[in-house]
């Protein structure tokens, strides 16, 4: 008798719920009532898994508000399965949608996506939920896989596996590794790079430095962790602390934390994206011979879509701050002649654009402290506080829309830039600071630390150090030369990077060791059309999927704003139809050639 057909999903998270979603819709037109078994295999809960499960303070929040949270799929997906529709956030749980919701509802609310998914299936169709790791996948590309899992004699056997593992655990580096060795020889504390809800921040002594390295989200986690956490208090806008918080020295490569969300919704005509980055763009660079280089080849192409964005919206939206005379069809018409990055665009810029703060500069956004020097880390307090005060101002401001426009042109740029696989690290983090930052009241409650003395602040170009005599951790910057501040405890607060030599996933290390294709930054090579893991010859795995920030299609997130285009959306359905296609056609089916062969991005 033969097995029933199955499919191993390995992780049941955003990623693996939102694969099963798409599964259930596609399956009657593809799969009928044949029998099939879905086993997910993940330690952690089905639907939030790892992050968003229960198990973790509530005061720990999404960094989005609740009506821009949806993991359904609407007619702005590029996708060829069915449009499921369904709730956001706000709406299954009935509350303000403008409300940035804590990380434990969302949990719930995934938790019900995938209840809801496995209730689509028909009765021909199990799910299997195993608490378990999995530790390896096995198999010939063209008979069934095995799937290890931790706790068990006995493999998965599936037809097909999905490795949807979200964000993954890493070993320390060299460096960590010796800052490390030496906390433990001084008797220090080193937490190395980690997810902060997960590490144990007890240790950090109250009312002494601690030196933390990093001023993303992780960072803005450890603050509420220790403050509020601790039993401090925000009231009126001013801190009112236990005695129990410890006092953090924070700094980064850019030495200021992300831009706050934006607080306002988009009205009016929109930038008709892509325009100068798009699928006839990225076509061109494909089909191109040799490795496709970011700065040089795709860095000017996004650089001119993003500023089109700002500049149509300041003529559509704010046309007083445009010169007097010009319109938006003749601006469009020289925009489009000029060679990205160029002087005569830029030229065109100044001249329809008189003042020189409505000009977007990309690169000085990067790098806001470059050049800005301060004679003491008190006068710098004061210089960072006007910051984010600033920044607050203009992220809540519809007078400054512009930037709103950028935002929607920046989740345009990262699905043209999934087709070109590992594009190294600068753009995500890059993407980060500019749309995926806190929530304003964050940043206020930042402010407010920083008036308490909770928080203090180091600058851009952070340097950490260590001095065997005083047996302390020290840090730098540039914005304040010459001065040093010393510490017991050092704090890395961003996520690790989980490279090839040092991923922590044991699945995945497997998986490079049997042959798949790896980046050299680490993510795992796949083919953008449908998931499929790539081996080392660039040829597609018949029987194996990957989706997922550990891949080189890896998306700005497993859920998204609606009406957006949802790229994981679309990743996800390309996947399960894929699967389903294999399922129904039997082994001899075989992907279709695509352009992922082309060498990764450098």
């Amino acid at each position: 008798m033969s097995p029933r057909p199955s499919i191993v999903v390995v992780g049941a998270g955003p990623s693996g719920t939102g694969f099963l979603e798409r599964l259930a819709a596609n399956l009657p037109e593809l799969y009928g009532r044949r029998p099939l078994d879905v086993h997910f295999v993940d330690p952690h809960p089905p639907g939030g898994g790892r992050v968003w499960r229960q198990e973790q303070s509530p005061l720990l929040r999404l960094n989005s508000m609740a009506e821009d949270v949806t993991m359904f799929t609407d007619e702005t997906v590029d996708m060829a399965g069915p449009v499921v529709p369904g709730p956001t956030l706000a709406e299954w749980a009935g509350i303000d949608g403008r409300v940035f919701p804590d990380r434990r509802l969302q949990g719930r609310y995934l938790r019900w996506v995938y209840d809801r998914a496995r209730a689509a299936l028909p009765d021909t169709a199990a799910v299997h939920e195993h608490r378990a790791r999995a530790l390896r996948v096995d198999g010939p590309p063209h008979g069934r896989q095995r799937v290890w899992i931790e706790g068990s004699a006995r493999p998965l056997t599936a037809d097909l596996v999905v490795v949807a593992i979200g964000h993954l655990d890493a070993e320390p580096d060299a460096e960590q590794r010796e800052l490390s060795a030496f906390a433990r020889r001084k008797g220090l504390l080193h937490l190395p790079p980690d997810f902060t809800a997960d590490s144990d921040l007890s240790a950090l002594p109250a009312g002494e430095p601690v030196i933390v390295r990093g001023f993303g989200l992780a960072f803005v986690d450890l603050m509420v962790l220790v403050t509020e956490g601790r039993g401090g208090r925000h009231e009126n806008g001013v801190y009112l602390p236990s005695g129990r918080e410890p006092v953090l020295y924070v700094g980064s490569r850019r030495g200021v934390p992300y831009h706050s969300k934006i607080g306002y919704g988009f009205t009016g005509e929109r930038a008709p994206l892509p325009r100068f980055f798009g699928p006839r763009q990225v076509d061109a660079l494909l089909a191109r011979p040799g490795t496709v280089d970011f700065r040089r080849d795709l860095w000017p192409l996004i650089d001119k879509e993003l500023r089109y964005a700002h500049y149509h919206r300041l003529f559509t939206a704010h046309p007083e701050r445009t010169a007097p005379g010009s319109d938006l069809a003749s601006f469009e018409e020289r925009y489009a002649a000029c060679a990205p990055g160029s002087a005569e665009l830029d030229a065109l810029v100044a001249s329809v654009v008189p003042d020189p703060a409505d000009r977007l500069d990309l690169a000085a956004l990067d790098h806001p402290l470059d050049g800005v020097r301060h004679e003491s880390l008190d006068a710098l307090q004061e210089g960072m506080r006007g910051h984010i005060a600033a920044d607050l101002r203009r992220r809540h401001d519809p007078a400054h829309s512009e930037d709103l426009a950028v935002f929607g042109a920046l989740l345009s740029v990262y699905a043209q830039l999934l087709r070109f696989g590992d594009i190294g690290t600068w753009w995500h983090g890059f993407f980060s600071f500019l749309a995926s930052g806190p929530p304003g009241p964050r940043l206020r409650q930042l402010d407010a630390l920083s008036r308490a003395g909770t928080v203090r602040f180091l600058g851009a170009g952070i340097t950490v150090g260590t001095d065997e005599e005083r047996g302390v951790f020290h840090a730098g910057s540039a914005t304040v030369p010459g001065a040093r501040v010393e510490a017991r405890a050092l704090v890395e607060a961003r996520l690790p990077d989980p490279t090839l030599e040092l991923t922590g996933s044991p699945l995945l290390r497997a998986l490079y060791e049997d042959g798949a294709a790896a980046t050299p930054s680490g993510l795992l090579s796949i083919d953008p059309a449908d998931g499929r893991v790539h081996d080392r010859s660039g040829r597609p795995h018949p029987r194996r999927f990957a989706l997922g920030p550990h891949t080189t299609a890896r998306t700005s997130g497993a859920f998204t704003r609606p009406r957006t285009g949802g790229t994981a959306f679309r990743q996800n359905d390309a996947a399960a139809r894929a699967a389903l296609a294999f399922l129904t056609e039997g082994p001899d089916h075989r992907p279709a050639p695509t352009d992922s062969r082309k060498e990764p991005v450098r």
